[in-house]
């Protein structure tokens, strides 16, 4: 009977074992890569998603070999709330361990996106959402949000402006304020290492104005060369109290009022009255039409002195610039009328 008792035990012992054995090979088993070669692809983790969902979409997507493993392994690290919102790069060349790894720490795929010279926040916003980046209306309520632009240090009802033109790495688990912050932050950067400052208090100007002039800069040039040439008109046309008379301007009053987003301007337009219109007000507009860039900023804070009251496209991107009416109208005769 004790030997019997004693063999029960033995095989007992080697059953659990075995199954132990088994149980490791298994682990071991899952643990591979779902493959030993394969392309990257784009995996991305929505906010609020559970470990559960994302286990599951891990192995859908050939990534993992078993959700349950997944879990466990997370369980184990104790990382099962650890992992971050975002689009992650992971290959089916990558182990379970590596995958936890990277989703652990967050590092998401960033998309290049450059914002041009002389952009709009509307046209911006666009932008954004066509690289699936963001809704337009929720960049544009960002941007016209008081307390978040009180907090950028703009003192205005919109980000218009300070939106700086530049080429930025972005994440698609990014917020609108978060992505409407990154480009707003580059502008003071900017702003700040060109001694911008010191520059406005010389010129008794405000930081708005400067940046409201330049953005008509930025759309009424087309050469760089040109800039503080342009800047220089508009300086002059300020201090002897002669309106803007900048077309630009003119549509961005016509935009903000929703009548239209792409058409040539008529002469009733040139007439109505917004806040923006520089044919029927005198002075700089409510604010800013467009993000200038370095260029279009330096140009108006470091104009050309010139004694030029006008110009006119020649039609080859460049301009004819004029001193008085007389000569402003014959210029226009030869390069607008007899084109």
């Amino acid at each position: 009977m004790k030997f019997l008792f004693e063999f029960k035990w033995i095989i007992l012992v080697y059953l659990l074992f075995m199954l132990a054995w088994a149980g490791y090979n298994k682990w071991q088993e899952v643990m591979k890569p779902v493959a030993k070669s394969g392309p990257s692809v784009l995996f991305e983790i929505s906010k609020g998603s559970s470990f559960k969902t994302i286990a599951q979409d891990l192995e859908r997507h050939g990534l993992i070999r078993s959700k349950d493993a997944f879990y466990i392994l997370a369980w184990y690290k104790e990382e099962l709330a650890s992992i971050k919102a975002g689009e992650y790069k992971l290959s089916p060349a990558m182990t379970p361990d590596e995958i936890l790894e990277i989703l652990v720490s967050g590092k998401v795929v960033r998309h290049l996106v450059t914002i041009p010279e002389g952009y709009n926040m509307f046209q911006i916003a666009r932008l954004l959402e066509r690289g699936g980046l963001l809704k337009k209306k929720a960049f544009i309520k960002v941007c016209t949000d008081w307390d978040f632009l009180r907090k950028s240090g703009i003192q205005e009802d919109s980000a218009e402006g300070y939106l700086f033109p530049e080429s930025y790495y972005l994440s698609k688990s990014s917020t609108p304020k978060e992505i409407a912050q990154t480009f707003i932050g580059q502008f003071w950067k900017v702003w700040k290492d060109n001694g911008f400052d010191k520059r406005v208090k010389e010129l008794n100007s405000s930081v708005h104005e400067v940046v409201t002039l330049a953005s008509i800069v930025e759309l009424e040039a087309a050469v760089s060369e040109e800039k503080p040439i342009i800047a220089s008109v508009f300086w002059n046309r300020l201090r002897r109290g002669i309106p803007l008379q900048a077309d630009p301007t003119v549509k961005y009053g016509v935009l903000i009022e929703k009548k239209i987003k792409k058409r040539k301007l008529t002469w009733r337009d040139l007439r109505k009255s917004t806040p923006y219109n520089t044919y029927t007000l005198k002075g700089l507009p409510k604010g800013p039409i467009a993000n200038p860039g370095i260029d279009s900023l330096r140009a108006v804070l470091y104009p050309k002195k010139t004694d030029y009251l006008y110009f006119v496209s020649k039609g080859n991107g460049k301009h004819y610039f004029s001193k008085t009416l007389k000569e402003h109208n014959r210029a226009v005769d030869k390069y607008i009328r007899h084109r």
